[in-house]
């Protein structure tokens, strides 16, 4: 899981350059809290990790729709994903909207 939480973590930083400051603080707070409990973790490559990368995969094509309507169309394979992060990286303060953006940049 180490990898999938630096992958959205670098996405969400990209992403809040643009935002307003307040935001900023808020996302980058977020992303330290993220980075921190992953630091702890090994580096190497294992068939779970593999698993979070699939799955995170498979749920571009509903990011995009996601982020496109605004929020208004939620695919089933987005809904799991944003579960899965949620409850992989439970310290991870961002929105649905932010984690279906970070989705489509990793």
């Amino acid at each position: 899981m180490p990898r999938l939480s630096l992958l959205i973590a670098a996405a969400l930083l990209s992403a809040a350059t643009s935002a307003s400051a307040t935001s900023l603080v808020v996302t980058t707070d977020a992303v330290g809290r993220a980075t921190v409990g992953s630091s702890d973790a090994t580096s190497d490559a294992s068939s779970s990790d593999d698993d979070d990368d699939k799955l995170v995969r498979e749920a571009r094509d509903d990011a995009a729709s996601f982020v496109a309507s605004q929020g208004e169309i939620r695919g089933a394979r987005l809904e799991a994903a944003l579960q899965h992060i949620r409850h992989q990286t439970p310290q991870l303060e961002a929105s649905d909207m932010q984690l279906a953006e970070a989705i489509l940049a990793h």
